[in-house]
């Protein structure tokens, strides 16, 4: 966590640090001046240093202070007297004193949870532990997947008396009740024990789901939002099922989906259009799955009907027996010790049902594991694996989740792909700002001179609520334009800078055709589904599946060969004609020579795949294998594959 092998202290081997060292600062002189006094070499590598010298760096020599001779602020020599109480007080005391997100995140690079040596990680006192139940304390049996733990709590029934059964009969029915209601919404996988914060949040979204189901209640209005994200086809109609469930007990469910087998359960289905942004807002349809079908006016109908249907878009290279991307030995989580190859050059699909080790994989092994190896710096640890192969056959690796692009009203689509920067030199060039001697600087919302400063160029001033979320509010003093009079003068083929950042992308391409490079940024975020978003809009604003294909559009519009892509269900809130320009846009990366892997549920895009590596059988404990590897066409064959089973219906 601390220490960088393959530096020295001078080239920043203390990682916390690294930025640092190279400044002529009190703490670096300080730092130079502890580590001579104790003969820790500033120019040997980390692994050549002694354990008992890591020890001092790490703990410090207490209050014993060091004179420390430099120049003050004003110039003049001088001497002050440090104590050096070693990186982890450094680090604990700067992490307890910020009042910085952005800092404690990063401090927090260099913390590990541990076990703690009293309980061994049971969190529960001796005392508590001793009671158990067919032998099993409560920690080993909160331990269980929720599969195992129904199966635990249904074989308690026949082996408990006659006394025994009355009293724990209504307690195992609700708990047998409550792990149906996960198993049914397709958690079987998870343990009960699993942190909050470790669930994926289309997970989290179906706990809260199940509970609903065991509330009981009637009357009451659900809206979900994408609840299939993240669910294998094979527990979809799981979660249909639990749906209508809902719907019977007398309450209303209201679904935003993509999903087609969700469209053809559902009562009703509400079809907005015709197109998005700008083009959308309008019901094209209404009715149930035979009416839309039929409907000549919904796009959606038409590919429900299959009078359109998503093309499939394959490789007509086949694929290298020497060209190969491999992990040995990958065994975090459920992944049984397993040898995984993907082929180079080719778009490769991971697919298996929920918890099977698809993220674990592609995300914790191969991306941690390929950045560890070309950038010294990377401070996340891969997960464990013996070795991968073929790594220098890559040139660059792009992990494209669905994280936010930014936090701040400032951060937007513009400022993210960097089509902002040549927006600002087309303003720079206008006739209006030459006259007033006015750069591309006057223009940016992030420095003083155009900006507003009442708000400093956010539009909205926030206002802190304690223990409360954060809230915005226009700022009075621009009126949410960002910019100060001045700046919103000057005009550009009669726009000011506020009109064209509140232009959509589809407005922007039009607006700017005659600008090869922004047009080239722009038709990116087109080609990625993403016409109707505003150039300016907030980050905060844009949904995961949004700001993933801003980051995918900003990768796609740097040309180049022999990448690798990383994209964890890209297909998210996509809509049928969306997913067939973001086939097409994938593919377009392969053809250029990069590397695609997708994980995905979505049998649109696995159809699509040159390659296929499906992991199983199952989730948790029971996955975390290869089922099978191979083109669409022989995962059909293998029929122990679910994702195969599912992949013959298309």
């Amino acid at each position: 966590l601390i220490f960088n092998d393959n530096l020295t202290i001078n080239e920043g081997g203390i990682l916390p640090y690294a930025n640092m060292i190279s400044h002529d600062t009190w703490f670096s002189r300080t730092l130079k001046i502890f580590c001579r006094e104790n003969n820790i070499p500033l120019t040997k590598r980390m692994p050549e240093i002694s354990k008992e010298k890591k020890e001092l760096l790490l703990n410090g020599t207490g209050d014993k202070e060091y004179a420390v001779e430099g120049e003050n602020r004003w110039g003049k020599d001088t001497v002050i007297h440090e104590p050096f109480k070693g990186v982890i007080e450094d680090l604990r005391k700067r992490y307890e004193s910020t009042e910085s997100v952005f800092f404690k995140a990063q401090v927090e690079k260099f913390m590990r949870n541990v076990v703690c040596n009293e309980c061994n990680g049971a969190r529960l006192k001796k005392e508590a532990l001793s009671v158990t139940i067919e032998d099993k304390s409560i920690v080993t049996v909160s331990g269980m997947p929720i599969g195992k733990a129904f199966d635990f709590m249904n074989s308690l029934g026949s082996k408990v008396s006659k006394r025994e059964g009355e009293i724990s009969g209504i307690i195992l029915k609700e708990i047998k009740q409550r792990l149906s209601f996960l198993i049914d919404v397709g958690l079987e996988y998870l343990t009960l024990s699993r942190g909050a914060h470790t669930l994926a949040g289309g997970e989290a979204q179906r706990i809260r789901l199940a509970s609903q189901i065991g509330s009981g209640l009637t009357g009451v209005l659900y809206v979900l939002d994408e609840p299939s994200i993240g669910l294998h086809q094979r527990d979809n109609k799981k979660l249909i099922d639990t749906l209508k469930k809902l719907r019977d007990l007398g309450n209303t469910v209201l679904v935003v989906e993509h999903d087609e087998e969700t469209m053809r359960e559902a009562d009703l289905i509400i079809d907005f259009g015709p197109g998005a942004g700008e083009n959308g807002g309008e019901i094209v349809a209404i009715g149930t799955y035979d009416e839309i079908s039929k409907n000549s006016n919904s796009l959606t109908g038409k590919y429900l009907s299959g009078t359109k249907k998503i093309n499939t878009y394959k490789s007509t290279i086949d694929i290298a027996s020497n060209n190969y991307l491999v992990i040995e030995g990958a065994s975090e989580h459920n992944l049984k010790n397993i040898d995984v190859s993907f082929p180079l050059n080719k778009f490769v699909v991971v697919t298996g049902v929920s918890g099977s080790g698809k993220s674990t994989l592609v995300n914790d092994i191969l991306y941690h594991g390929l950045m560890q190896k070309s950038n010294p710096f990377h401070k996340q640890r891969p997960g464990e694996h013996t070795q991968i192969l073929g790594y220098e056959k890559i040139k660059n690796v792009f992990l494209i989740d669905q994280s936010p692009i930014g936090r701040t009203p400032r951060s937007n689509p513009a400022t993210y792909t960097g089509a902002f920067t040549y927006i600002r030199e087309n303003f720079a060039k206008s006739k209006d700002a030459k006259l007033k001697g006015y750069g591309p600087g006057r223009f940016s919302f992030n420095v003083k001179g155009g900006r507003c400063e009442s708000c400093q160029g956010e539009g909205k001033i926030k206002i802190e609520m304690q223990f409360l979320p954060d809230v915005y509010v226009t700022c009075e003093v621009c009126n949410g334009r960002m910019y100060n009079n001045e700046a919103l003068e000057v005009l550009f083929n009669g726009k000011n800078i506020y009109d064209v950042l509140s232009m959509s992308v589809a407005e922007a391409l039009s607006f700017f055709s005659f600008s090869s490079g922004l047009s080239h940024k722009l038709q990116t975020l087109n080609d990625v589904g993403l016409s109707y978003i505003k150039l300016g809009q907030s980050a905060p604003t844009l949904s995961g599946g949004e700001a993933q294909r801003v980051k995918f559009s900003t990768e796609l519009s740097k040309r180049g060969a022999n990448s690798l892509y990383l994209l964890d269900e890209p297909t998210t809130g996509l809509h049928f004609a969306d997913l067939e320009k973001l086939l097409l846009v994938l593919r377009r990366l392969v053809d250029q020579g990069n590397t695609v892997i997708v994980i995905e549920h979505n049998m649109d895009v696995i159809k699509n795949a040159d390659y296929i590596i499906d992991l199983g059988p199952e989730g948790g404990e029971k996955g975390g294998e290869i089922v099978a590897t191979g083109t669409p066409e022989e995962i059909v064959k293998v029929n122990k594959s679910y994702t195969g089973q599912f992949l013959k219906k298309v």
